[in-house]
């Protein structure tokens, strides 16, 4: 049973696939809250490199040595989704100056859609700033070695 005091965090994306830049903020997240769901985003108009389901796996691989991260995945609105699971903070991570712009006008429109729902910004550390799935598929594609942008665990499950 849940306690309704608990610190609720979701950190939602695509994380087609999950990078090492996405892991730094949720082990930061994760020492914040009391509970972090990392929760994959369905989008049937994209079609990514990996199923949601794969993601979902991939995930797990990694974080597997967090309690208390949980992985789900979700369609439609993120702050309903948050609102469903009884979240109060929505989890962001920034690279660089460019994720700003784009992400507080993502926390603002959540904001409008509910009051009780905060947004947290959390910046990967500097190592992980040029990091970014889009360059690990691009990697992945042209045969190229994943292995210093991607968690150690599910470097094999890639390369298949």
């Amino acid at each position: 049973m849940e306690n309704k005091n608990q610190k609720i965090a979701i950190y939602p994306g695509s994380f087609d696939p999950i990078t090492l830049g996405h892991l730094d903020v949720l082990r930061d997240g994760a020492k914040m809250f009391d509970k972090v769901i990392i929760a994959v985003a369905e989008n049937s108009a994209k079609t990514g490199m990996f199923s949601v389901e794969k993601r979902k796996e991939l995930i797990k691989e990694s974080v597997k040595d967090i309690p208390n991260v949980e992985v789900d995945s979700f369609e439609g609105l993120t702050i309903e989704y948050a609102k469903k699971k009884g979240a109060t903070i929505l989890l962001r991570g920034l690279r660089a100056v460019s994720d700003f712009e784009y992400e507080m006008q993502l926390s603002q429109n959540n904001r409008a859609l509910c009051e009780d729902i905060k947004t947290v910004f959390l910046i990967t550390r500097p190592e992980y700033n040029f990091i970014s799935s889009s360059a690990v598929k691009e990697i992945l594609n042209n045969g190229g070695d994943v292995s210093k942008f991607v968690p150690s665990e599910i470097v094999g499950m890639l390369k298949k």
